[in-house]
């Protein structure tokens, strides 16, 4: 008998090492998830599904950059504000990409606070987490507006391949309601533990058995990955 699986006393043993001892590890729910809740292991799973969406948005963005013949636009002048009468490159965006990853501090803070007990801290911290995120897609819908203002479109663009307008819309536009989501989940977790249901055990959606704070953390993963996501973003569209 395997000395990695049961000893003639009955009792289990330490797993064998190689390639035995790997897929033994990862075969069993038992020993590997043995203790990660279902709502984490499903939200890894939907983050995991989620990378691949967005990792092939952004592969055929580049296919599509380096196969066209037309000029790309330039990042610097498309994305420019006027300010004082001069012309600013990118500063919208250096703004958002600030906000963004300032929210991802403030919810990590949330989710610190949230196992420590300190609900008032937590639904505060996660509310002005929301309210980023709300500025972030407020700046977001200005520079569509200002992009379609100046004829930017799906199908078009005044500065040269077509494409550019279609896969901006697209990537943008996806991260952007991953983002509005977010908003609208971090107010329902944000409003529930500052009532104290995860205190009282309250029954409902987004709560689980009393005492436990995991919602916040679930939505700590969702909110990291997103502003993961952005930092991708933010180097394939505005600095390429």
């Amino acid at each position: 008998m395997e000395p990695s699986v049961v000893q003639e006393s009955g009792q289990a043993s330490a797993p064998s090492g190689g390639w035995r001892g790997f897929v033994a590890d990862w075969s069993s729910d038992r020993r590997t998830f043995r203790d990660v809740s279902w709502g984490k292991a499903m939200m890894w799973i939907f983050l995991l599904s989620d990378t691949f969406v967005f990792s092939c948005f952004l592969i055929s963005y580049m296919t599509v950059r380096m196969s066209t013949v037309v000029p790309w636009p330039n990042p610097s002048e498309v994305f420019a504000l006027t300010i004082g009468g001069t012309s600013v490159p990118l500063i919208l965006i250096a703004i958002m990409t600030f906000v963004l990853i300032s929210s991802s501090g403030t919810m990590a803070m949330a989710v610190n606070f949230a196992y420590r007990r300190d609900r008032v801290r937590s639904a505060y911290l996660m509310l002005l987490t929301a309210v980023l995120g709300l500025a972030f897609v407020g700046m977001q819908a200005f520079e569509w507006s200002k992009l379609i203002h100046e004829g930017v479109r799906p199908w078009g663009n005044p500065w040269g391949a077509p494409q550019f307008g279609s896969t901006f819309f697209m990537i943008t536009g996806f991260h952007g309601t991953h983002v509005s989501f977010g908003v609208i989940f971090l107010f329902i977790v944000a409003r529930k533990v500052l009532r104290g249901d995860y205190d009282n055990g309250t029954r409902g959606f987004f709560t689980s058995r009393r005492g436990n704070y995991e919602a916040v953390e679930i939505m700590g993963l969702y909110w990291h990955f997103v502003d993961l996501v952005w930092v991708f973003i933010f180097a394939f569209f505005y600095l390429w």
